[in-house]
């Protein structure tokens, strides 16, 4: 009788130890400068989406949030450093549906996709585009399908890398416009756009902040997005469904991740002030001419999604014939 008494006070101290140390640590984070870690180059819209996250973190707490690249094997080895960072809220992902990809395009990977990294919100989604630089000689989505069922293999279209969500938004074109393609890999999916302007390819299909740019600066043309409607941003691109090919739906999807150990109250207050940042008026404007929905859904919720990609690309990938290295 006597040890339950002593038990019963020493749980309810432990208790309260334990919700003040969660309360400090919400208080108190961040208290040094937090790195958000960019898995592909400058220029893309991963990248993009991470440095206007990171400046609004910086204007809304008063603390430094900055973006480092980290840049290969398909968005791995970015992946990786976050997996096997410190657990101390200094170190988050920037990742996008090239993660969903990953434990389907590689037979081992070097943390645990499952568990290894924590999914904390969703950033934003936006639909893809598919691009043809200024001086492409087809006008309409139509030209460009009829030329490649005529020449099979001969139209080539860049991305961001084996594996990218680039490469498997060609793939989905492939597969639901009926043609054959040729693959044309670059570091990142910045740099493949700089291929078609160039001229080095002869489309991408990429996400539309990405291609928002070059279209409205005269270098690419937009032949279609994947979104249900047309998009304010490029009014004259058509729609999958509008040209027939209702199953070329695939939105790309921004988020971020952290280090497995990360205290929930770390995780809980990154949710909160991602959502706050997304949800300003500015920031919601400046995504949205970009083509993308924000939505910073609660982490539970973003596990499930990021579970539930993982399973719909994964038969995807299967149905490209695409090999895991």
């Amino acid at each position: 009788m006597r040890s339950t008494n002593l038990t019963r006070p020493l749980a309810a101290a432990l208790a309260l130890i334990a919700s003040g140390a969660i309360a400090q640590t919400t208080t108190t984070w961040p208290d040094k400068p937090v790195r958000l870690v960019v898995p592909y180059s400058p220029s893309g819209t991963t990248d993009y989406a991470a440095r206007q996250i990171a400046q609004k973190l910086t204007e809304q707490t008063g603390k430094s949030f900055y973006v480092e690249n980290k840049v290969g094997a398909s968005g791995t080895i970015g992946s990786d450093l976050v997996a096997k960072a410190a657990p101390d809220g200094s170190t988050f992902l920037i990742n996008d549906t090239t993660y969903a990809m990953l434990p389907h395009l590689f037979k081992k990977l070097p943390w645990d996709h499952a568990t290894g990294l924590v999914p904390v919100t969703r950033i934003v989604d936006t639909p893809l585009v598919v691009v043809v630089g200024a001086n492409s000689p087809y006008k309409t989505m139509q030209e460009l399908l009829d030329a490649a069922r005529k020449n099979p293999d001969k139209l080539t279209f860049g991305s961001g890398g084996m594996g990218s969500s680039s490469h498997l938004g060609g793939e989905l074109l492939r597969q639901h416009g009926k043609i054959a393609l040729t693959h044309v890999p670059y570091k990142g999916a910045g740099e493949a756009m700089l291929g078609v302007i160039s001229g080095q390819v002869d489309l991408v299909v990429t996400a539309a902040p990405t291609a928002i740019p070059q279209v409205k600066g005269g270098k690419g043309r937009a032949l279609l997005v994947t979104s249900p409607q047309r998009l304010a941003a490029l009014p004259d691109a058509p729609t999958s469904a509008q040209l027939g090919l209702q199953g070329f739906t695939a939105t790309n999807w921004f988020g971020i991740a952290a280090p497995k150990g990360t205290p929930q109250a770390i995780i809980d207050k990154m949710q909160a002030e991602v959502k706050k940042a997304v949800e300003s008026p500015d920031l919601a404007k400046r995504f949205a001419d970009q083509g993308a929905d924000v939505g910073a859904m609660a982490p539970a919720d973003f596990q499930k999604y990021v579970r539930s990609q993982t399973e719909d690309w994964g038969r995807v990938i299967k149905a490209a014939g695409v090999q895991a290295e």
